[in-house]
C-alpha cells in the first residue's frame, strides 16, 4: 500500500479517553512528536474528543485585544489556549473528533505542501463517505483562514467550512493535526463570533458550520468509524498497538 501523504506503511492507533484538561489534550500531540522524533515510538495515530477551546494563534496571542478575547471565550465556557503553530484562533468542542498524525521524516519540512494537499483530498474523501457534498479550498470568510480547509457545500457552492488542519515539525518528525467539526456548530459559531471581535479580525460567521448541517444523522461516531475505515485503506493500523494512552503518557496533545 502506498499513502497520498508518502508517509509510513504502518500507524500505531491511539484513542484517548475524554479528558477536561484542555491544556493537556493540546500539549499531549507535541509530547508524541517528540518521542516519534526520537525513536522512541513509532508512527502514531491519535484521535480524541475535545473538551471546549479555542486554540488562538501565535499572532492572535500578539494582538492588543488579545486578552480581551481571552475573556470572551472563557465567559463561553471554552478555554483560551495558544498552539505552537500558524493560523487565526479555531474553536472546537466534544462535537469533534481531533485527528494527530504523527511519522518521523529525516527532513520534516520539505513535505509540509505536499502534506496538506494530501490530507485535505483525505479528509474530503472521509466526509464523501458519511454523505457529505466536500471539497478542499478555502470558504471566503472562514475563520482561521486556510488555502486547504476541506468545507461542505450547498449546491455545489463551497458553504462551511468542516476540517481544520495544522502543522508542527521538529528535526526528524511531523505532526499533522486536524479538527473535524461533527455537531453542534452554534456555540462554535458563538464563541468565535466574540472572540474574533475583540482580536479586530473580520470573518463570516456563517462560514462555521458542521457535518451534521449536511447529513443530519451523521454523529461523530460515524465519522470516526468512516475515519478508520479509510486509514485502513491505505496504512496498516493492525501493526500497530491500539490503546487509550501509549505506555502510561500523560494525557497532554495537539493541534498544530
Amino acid at each position: 500500500m502506498s499513502t497520498p501523504w508518502q508517509g509510513a506503511p504502518g500507524l500505531a492507533l491511539v484513542r484517548d479517553p475524554v479528558s477536561d484538561d484542555a491544556a493537556a489534550d493540546l500539549d499531549r500531540g507535541i509530547g508524541l512528536l517528540r518521542e516519534v522524533a526520537a525513536g522512541d515510538r513509532p508512527p502514531t495515530l491519535r484521535l480524541y474528543r475535545p473538551s471546549p477551546t479555542v486554540a488562538f494563534g501565535q499572532r492572535d496571542a500578539r494582538l492588543p485585544g488579545f486578552g480581551d478575547a481571552a475573556d470572551a471565550v472563557g465567559r463561553h465556557g471554552f478555554a483560551p489556549l495558544v498552539r505552537r503553530a500558524g493560523g487565526r484562533a479555531a474553536a472546537y468542542h466534544r462535537g469533534c473528533l481531533v485527528v494527530d498524525h504523527i511519522e518521523p521524516a529525516p527532513d520534516a519540512v520539505a513535505g509540509t505542501r505536499t502534506r496538506f494537499a494530501a490530507f485535505g483530498t483525505f479528509f474530503a474523501g472521509v466526509l464523501a463517505d458519511v454523505g457529505v457534498d466536500a471539497g478542499v479550498g478555502e470558504v471566503p470568510g472562514e475563520y482561521c483562514p486556510g488555502e486547504f480547509s476541506v468545507h461542505g457545500r450547498h449546491g455545489g457552492v463551497p458553504a462551511i467550512k468542516l476540517v481544520g488542519t495544522a502543522q508542527r515539525v521538529v528535526a526528524g518528525a511531523w505532526l499533522f493535526s486536524s479538527v473535524i467539526v461533527v455537531g453542534d456548530a452554534a456555540p462554535l459559531r458563538a464563541v468565535l463570533t466574540d472572540a474574533y471581535a475583540a482580536l479586530g479580525l473580520a470573518w463570516l460567521p456563517s462560514t462555521a458550520g458542521a457535518v451534521e448541517d449536511l447529513a443530519p444523522d451523521v454523529g461523530v461516531d460515524a465519522v470516526e468509524e468512516a475515519l478508520l475505515a479509510a486509514y485502513a485503506g491505505v496504512v496498516d493500523l493492525t501493526g500497530g498497538r491500539q490503546a487509550s494512552a501509549l505506555d502510561g503518557s500523560p494525557a497532554a496533545s495537539g493541534l498544530s
